[in-house]
């Protein structure tokens, strides 16, 4: 553990105890007294990084503002995010580009979902082209949103796509953090067989690649994320074993409960302050999961999911966001992801009256009942993650809060469900980069723009320069400030 004097602590700073690493968030004393200049600059607040993919599409007609610029109405869809209208941009035209369809292929295939018992238009084979609709539209959709790269036909191991953008960041912070990067979900996850067209259930379950032939599972677990972040440096070790030891520690403050008491006794009352609401945050965290596993040994039988998974779906994404922020809080990680919902996800809401599941209902075929119900999911997304959002604005850090200092891209590798489109896709983009982005607009880019592009620019403000992502050499210069 660094050596806590009453003159300077370190950035990275922990309270240790045993099978415990507790990270401090920024704080005054973290400042040299005194400093000035370059002094100043090393303990500047880091730029951080994040995606949260939406499954299945949205209702577009719902989503997309009429206008563009600094005065854009908020859709019915964006309407939960007005409240922080000069916190964000919303981006449109941005997509992956689609192979179009061979010259005998039936036209209509393009714009409408093929009846199930009718052969896809185009060849088969690994290398027919992707047309919106056919199956496969959800795989090919989850593996290509971060990486651009068309994703390998099979449903064996020898999976294929690109190296993800958030892993190109992650590689880049290497040894800057505990953590390269956090993958995280709210829905179960498949990593074997066959779940869309002849596509591995791999591609649906995932957005982020080590590399080409390395996918990465993400963690659904809140107990897991948990360990992972204030265990100590053996939270690699089995999943399993860390439970069993988590499952036997009353909390993680009463670990470093005694450093934790020396330390407030060396500080100002601003830090003071600080560390008690972090604390009192890291606890609250606690407290949930464990209600979590009360809940999940105490729930009915046919509720199968695993100890510490809320049953609730917005008590798991609630849960899951608030990890996130205390991840940032304290530099554990500048890189993360998490999947509202994997590709193709089968979730049902009767919270808010649709008991139907999600993706049968985005092949709609044009029925506005079905429309309507798939559009009340979209809202409720958008409704649930401003509370990362307002989380993210609200927690001091440095000079600012996390809002000010990241860029957080919320959106989906399909625009319209119904026909699988990867064109024109949903893209939000919240948060100031360090100063670096020109929020408060609706920029329009014509159908087609490369969404790589928009990567290009988030790798350049993370300090990652890349000379060529998946093809694209450049960045979308309209968005910085």
């Amino acid at each position: 553990m660094n050596v806590i004097t009453k003159k300077h602590l370190e950035r990275r700073t922990f309270l240790k105890g045993v099978g415990a690493a507790l990270a401090l968030p920024m704080l005054d004393a973290m400042l040299p007294a005194m400093a000035r200049g370059a002094q100043v600059a090393a303990v500047k607040a880091p730029n951080r990084l994040a995606f949260a993919y939406i499954p299945n599409g949205v209702t577009m007609d719902s989503w997309l503002p009429a206008t563009q610029g600094e005065s854009f109405e908020f859709t019915r869809i964006l309407k939960p995010f007005e409240a922080y209208r000069k916190d964000l941009m919303v981006l449109s035209g941005l997509g992956h580009e689609i192979p179009r369809p061979p010259r005998d292929a039936d036209p209509d295939a393009v714009i409408a979902v093929p009846p199930p018992a009718k052969p896809a238009a185009g060849k088969a084979g690994e290398d027919a082209p992707l047309i919106p609709g056919n199956p496969g539209g959800h795989a090919t959709a989850g593996s290509l949103y971060l990486t651009g790269v068309k994703p390998k036909k099979t449903i064996g191991m020898d999976v294929q796509s690109g190296t993800s953008v958030d892993q190109i960041v992650a590689a880049a912070m290497s040894g800057k953090t505990r953590l390269p990067s956090l993958e995280l979900s709210c829905d179960d996850t498949r990593s074997v067989g066959n779940c869309d067209g002849g596509y591995s259930c791999v591609y649906n379950n995932t957005i982020c690649w080590r590399n080409p032939s390395s996918p990465l599972p993400p963690e659904t677990n809140p107990r897991m994320v948990f360990e992972r972040l204030f265990g100590t440096e053996d939270f690699a070790m089995d999943p399993q074993v860390r439970l069993r030891r988590a499952q036997y520690r009353n909390s993680i403050l009463d670990v470093v409960g005694e450093r934790a008491r020396g330390l407030m006794g060396t500080l100002g009352a601003a830090d003071k302050r600080k560390v008690d609401e972090y604390l009192y945050g890291v606890r609250e965290i606690e407290k949930r999961i464990q209600a979590a596993e009360r809940e999940q040994s105490q729930a009915a039988p046919d509720i199968d999911k695993p100890a510490g998974i809320p049953v609730q779906f917005a008590d798991h994404l609630k849960l899951m966001f608030d990890l996130q922020v205390m991840a940032w809080q304290g530099d554990l990680t500048r890189v993360m992801t998490l999947m509202i919902g994997r590709e193709g996800s089968l979730r049902t809401y009767p919270e808010i009256g649709v008991p139907d599941s999600h993706h049968p209902l985005t092949h709609h075929r044009n029925n506005p009942v079905f429309i309507e119900k798939v559009t009340q999911i979209n809202c409720y997304h958008a409704k649930l993650f401003t509370y990362f959002i307002d989380k993210l604005k609200n927690t001091p850090d440095g000079d600012g809060s996390l809002l000010d200092h990241s860029m957080v891209i919320y959106g989906s590798g399909i625009s319209e469900g119904n026909t699988h489109a990867h064109s024109n896709l949903p893209t939000v983009v919240f948060g100031h980069g360090g100063g670096r982005l020109k929020t408060g607009r609706h920029l329009a880019y014509p159908t087609g723009t490369p969404m790589n592009r928009l990567f290009m620019t988030m790798m350049d403000s993370m300090g990652v320069r890349q000379e060529n992502f998946s093809g694209t050499t450049e960045g979308l210069s309209e968005i910085l400030a």
